[in-house]
């Protein structure tokens, strides 16, 4: 039962309020035996003996022990509503710290409306079964001992008879656990494929406008409904099948009760008063037999719930800090990648290879789609593990550096430009919350956001999530901005100026051109007038780098670079003159 260990391991801090809640529900289930027998009492030494004199005092009794009962009942539930509530937290919070340490491989594996599901759905029914379902269990077997021990001290062969029904309970409860565990397991996953459809039909609600196929997206989530319909359906049927035949074993017990009672009284078995209590008391025994389908039915949702929530709780990071790990104030900027060698799995990105990036000196690197260039540059701060050789950044292996330490001195405008759902403001200061508004300003003014002062609210305007409202070119200015403000000693930017005009674009190859900092610059484009004044340029192909040198350099090669400088500008007029 390593879940039940692990839902004990998060309620530290909240154990002794959880521990005295259950306490609590066994003492207050353990009291719901005194105000029978006290009426037992009433009947026989009261009403039949015609005598008032225990009267008052039982009645009296009875008041305070239904006030203790229920002051028992009402702090259980408070005690362990507090203390799941504070495990929950506790969960929610190692698992996003978690989430926060994990490599962008980890999210190519994991969807994420599956992540959504866990942390939602799944950590709710963790939360019920330690509050609710826990209770309940032993609510329901500390009152039925409590009820058994007295029956069997008032009256074994009665007790006997109503128990002779429980070998076919059990054996019908057992039936359904074991019919029902697969068919909780295959509705959590139908659950978390709905979920995965449906976030990435939101996320993605512009592409399918701009396809027209809102009605192909509605019949795909229309069979995920289904699916998950039929699972649901299917597990309630399974559940029907059983429950009347343990309901009707459970109500028999009080037609049980009523004619054997009935039938001891006029043997002389049986007081009146005995036979009351045990009719007010039958329930305590028939309920807890009708309601352990209920609860059986509980704890089969529970395991697979929570053995989903535990694989997010306890995954490991493949890239982590090592104990030794290297800190440095101030990276220089000096880039190496000595004969590195990467892959996907089976699919091979790069294989031996090597170059350096000195600092202050700009990189550009080119290629055909899928060549590697994304990946390239997403090994500098050691987004993935190479397969073999090194990427070293100040001399040192980027896997012995603290991951802190270099990636705080690296800058990054993606490819895939995502912003946050706040002010534009604080976008740009995402990484230096403490920056002042003029500091915002001036690295927006580098990256070419002057649109911002065009805004209603200027800085102050706030970005729809991923950046709706703005326009391609807008929000890549903005990234660019972002990625400078943190100063950075390496700065990478992926295709970030596609977006905009060749005007726009001047202007930012001005601006970075005299930064106010030691920059080393690794700039992804498919313009050669984005990459032209590079000090290096790098060519990726078949998993190499097939060319490597300056602009000019590059030309006189008449490989790939020449082939797309002729493509975006015609002949060079180098190569023209050589021909005359």
């Amino acid at each position: 039962m390593f879940q039940i260990k692990w839902i004990w391991h998060n309620l530290k801090g909240h154990r002794v309020a959880y521990v005295l809640g259950l306490l609590f529900a066994v003492f207050g289930s353990a009291t719901l035996i005194i105000n029978p027998f006290l009426s037992q009492k009433l009947i026989d030494d009261v009403f039949m003996a015609n005598s008032l004199d225990l009267l008052v005092p039982l009645v009296t009794a009875m008041i305070v022990v239904t006030l203790i009962r229920t002051s028992l009942n009402y702090t259980m539930v408070v005690l362990l509503d507090y203390s799941s509530q504070g495990m929950l937290v506790t969960i929610r919070e190692r698992i996003y710290r978690n989430l926060q340490k994990q490599e962008p491989g980890f999210y190519d594996r994991i969807r994420t409306g599956d992540l959504i599901t866990r942390l939602t759905g799944d950590l709710d029914m963790v939360r019920h079964v330690s509050a609710y379902v826990m209770r309940m269990l032993l609510t329901y077997s500390s009152m039925f001992i409590a009820v058994l021990a007295y029956f069997f001290s008032q009256n074994p062969l009665f007790t006997l008879s109503l128990l002779a029904i429980t070998p076919i309970i059990a054996a019908v409860t057992y039936l359904y656990s074991k019919k029902i565990g697969p068919l909780y397991a295959d509705l959590r996953e139908r659950l978390s494929n709905l979920n995965t459809g449906a976030q990435e039909n939101i996320s993605g609600n512009r592409v399918v406008k701009a396809f027209a196929k809102e009605d192909y997206e509605i019949e795909k989530f229309e069979e995920k409904n289904n699916d998950f319909r039929e699972a649901n359906l299917k597990t309630t049927f399974t559940w029907l099948k059983f429950f009347p035949i343990l309901e009707t074993l459970g109500l028999s017990m009080t037609i049980i009760t009523v004619c054997l009672g009935g039938l001891f009284i006029i043997q002389g078995r049986m007081t009146p008063g005995e036979l009351a209590a045990f009719s007010s008391l039958t329930w305590a025994i028939s309920d807890p037999m009708r309601m352990l389908g209920m609860l059986l039915n509980d704890l089969q949702r529970f395991f697979p719930s929570a053995s989903k929530v535990i694989e997010v709780y306890y995954a490991h990071p493949k890239i982590l800090n090592r104990d030794d790990a290297h800190k440095q104030e101030h990276i220089e900027g000096l880039v190496e990648f000595d004969n590195v060698s990467f892959s996907y799995g089976d699919n091979q990105v790069f294989d031996g290879i090597s170059f350096t990036a000195k600092p202050g000196e700009t990189v550009a690197i080119m290629g055909a789609t899928g060549s590697g260039k994304t990946s390239l540059i997403h090994l500098i701060p050691r987004f993935y593990d190479v397969d073999s050789g090194r990427v070293l950044v100040d001399g040192v292996d980027v896997r012995d550096w603290n991951l802190q330490s270099l990636r705080g001195g690296i800058g990054m405008a993606t490819q895939d430009v995502f912003l946050f759902s706040d002010t534009i403001e604080g976008n740009i200061a995402y990484g230096d919350p403490k920056m002042s508004n003029e500091q915002v300003k001036r690295f927006a003014h580098a990256a070419a956001a002057g649109f911002i002062d065009k805004t209603e609210d200027g800085f102050d305007t706030i970005v729809g999530e991923r950046g709706v409202g703005l326009s391609g070119g807008q929000k890549q200015r903005i990234a660019l901005a972002r990625a400078l403000a943190v100063r950075p000693s390496i700065l990478i930017l992926d295709d970030t100026t596609s977006a905009v005009d060749m005007e726009t674009e001047k202007f930012i190859q001005q601006q970075l051109a005299s930064l106010d900092f030691p920059c080393t610059k690794f700039i992804i484009a498919q313009r050669i007038t984005s990459v032209k004044n590079a000090d290096k340029i790098l060519v990726l192909d078949g998993c190499k780098i097939t060319e490597m040198g300056t602009h000019e350099e590059l030309l006189a090669k008449k490989g790939f670079y020449y082939e797309l400088y002729t493509l975006q500008h015609g002949e060079p007029l180098s190569a023209k003159a050589g021909d005359l």
